[in-house]
């Protein structure tokens, strides 16, 4: 748990202790071993060939299984089932015991609390079985306790664990996943209706087999994704090796960028595409000649010209690939400035899109915070200060704003998973594009060099 600030264990370590007070009593009380060994194993079985947890903020559990414990089980009883599934699931992400024990303390103390809410409007007792249609209400309303207990729980564990702003940590999470487990809710009490029936346990069993096939389905569209992000991991790599000096710079762009997008509180959907704009935004360099990003000294104007047509280069590698969705726009206009003399198009304030306007300020940032051959990294304050200093001129003093505070909040953290040590590069000009005007070494017209 080194790895995991010490107020998120602290969270963690709270919600794990709920989670055992609410399991604990079944241990003593007159509980259907039986029904919560059956519908715990199946649990596992389910969260075994599941998307494994930490690839995506999706849903990563199969929850019929779990709300059909809800409505069959007494509260303490259906608190148990999620956990052997949820220590025993496939966890890409580390610390994998940390995000094991989280998950399945979220897991039981959601169950739990749904029970009691299922039990509390009329719900029919533990095995006496659901009395289809008059039980949709009680259902009802677990399904949605359960959804809001882990939207709680969650924005609890990105405010902690991830530093998102509190402001924003809930924003949007109740919404987007209410549908699909009210779904799954569904699903589950069909289960428990089928489990009390003459037919019993086997005939619950087919429920799963629809639902099985959807979540397949859902896995296999974010594989997909993964091929996705690994194709544009590749793209990255690609540019780091023939401009060997921002090695690095690009991941540090995309970290600036969802900075940036949180503390204007954009939702998840938009941040997740700034990390991708930030990331992929100086692609288009894989179109310029080698010998120009690495030349030692001055440009030409020949040769600046060419040097900024890499952002519409840029576009063109990505303009195929559907999800990146606005992320095009900010590699095609992450050079245009606020009071219109930057490039491609020369837009101009406002017509400058807002993804754009991010990873401008993020991109210049880090070019300043990082050490060329030429200079040594200016210290974080006076990046900063340089940024208010251009605001409302090259860069939009809303974005430069936004990075000041969660700077301030959260600090800044350079490290990137593609640094490796490397003797300083041996040319001298700034390939980059992104010293604020006052200290480029070109045009007037222009401002900051191209590179």
């Amino acid at each position: 748990m080194r790895s995991v600030p010490a107020r998120a264990r602290l969270y963690i370590l709270c919600v794990a202790l709920g989670g055992a007070a609410c399991a604990a009593p079944a241990l003593s009380a007159r509980t259907p071993w039986p029904a919560v060994v059956l519908l715990a194993v199946l649990c596992a079985g389910c969260e075994r060939t599941a998307l494994p947890h930490g690839r995506t903020r999706g849903l990563g559990t199969f929850f019929p299984v779990l709300l059909a414990g809800v409505f069959l089980l007494p509260p303490s009883a259906a608190a148990l089932v999620a956990v052997p599934g949820a220590l025993l699931a496939r966890v890409d992400r580390r610390p994998r015991r940390v995000r094991r024990l989280w998950r399945a303390a979220q897991l039981a103390v959601a169950s739990w609390t749904a029970a009691r809410v299922y039990g509390a409007l009329g719900g029919p007792a533990a095995g006496a079985g659901p009395d289809f249609p008059y039980v949709l209400g009680p259902a009802g309303a677990a399904v949605v306790a359960f959804c809001a207990v882990l939207t709680v729980l969650d924005g609890g564990v990105l405010a902690t664990a991830e530093r998102v702003p509190l402001r924003s940590a809930w924003r949007g999470l109740f919404a987007r996943s209410l549908a699909p487990v009210a779904v799954h809710g569904l699903a589950g009490l069909m289960m428990a209706i089928l489990w009390t029936s003459p037919y019993g346990p086997p005939a619950a069993l087919l429920v799963l087999l629809p639902m099985g096939v959807s979540c397949w389905v859902f896995a296999q569209y974010h594989r997909e994704r993964a091929a996705h992000q690994a194709t544009i991991r590749a793209l990255v790599q690609a540019v780091d090796l023939k401009d060997k000096y921002t090695r690095g710079h690009s991941e540090r762009v995309g970290r600036a960028s969802v900075m940036i997008a949180r503390e204007l509180g954009m939702d998840d959907e938009r941040v997740e595409v700034l990390r991708f704009a930030g990331i992929l935004h100086d692609v288009g360099k894989l179109g310029v000649p080698t010998r120009l990003l690495r030349k030692d000294g001055p440009l030409t104007q020949e040769e600046r010209r060419v040097i900024e047509l890499h952002p519409e280069y840029g576009h063109e590698m990505v303009r195929g690939i559907g999800f990146l969705g606005e992320a095009r726009a900010a590699i095609l206009h992450h050079h245009e400035r606020i009071d219109g003399s930057g490039y491609p198009y020369g837009l101009a304030g406002r017509q400058i899109p807002e993804c754009a306007r991010v990873v401008a300020v993020a991109d210049a940032f880090d070019a300043m915070t990082s050490t060329r051959s030429y200079r040594r990294a200016r210290p974080v304050p006076a990046a900063l200060e340089e940024l208010a200093r251009c605001a409302g001129a090259q860069f939009d003093p809303a974005m430069v704003a936004a990075l000041t505070r969660a700077l301030d909040r959260d600090g800044w953290h350079p490290e990137v998973t593609s640094d490796v040590p490397r003797r300083a590069p041996e040319h001298g000009a700034d390939q980059g594009g992104n010293v604020p005007p006052a200290r480029a070494a070109a045009p007037a017209a222009r401002g900051p060099a191209a590179r």
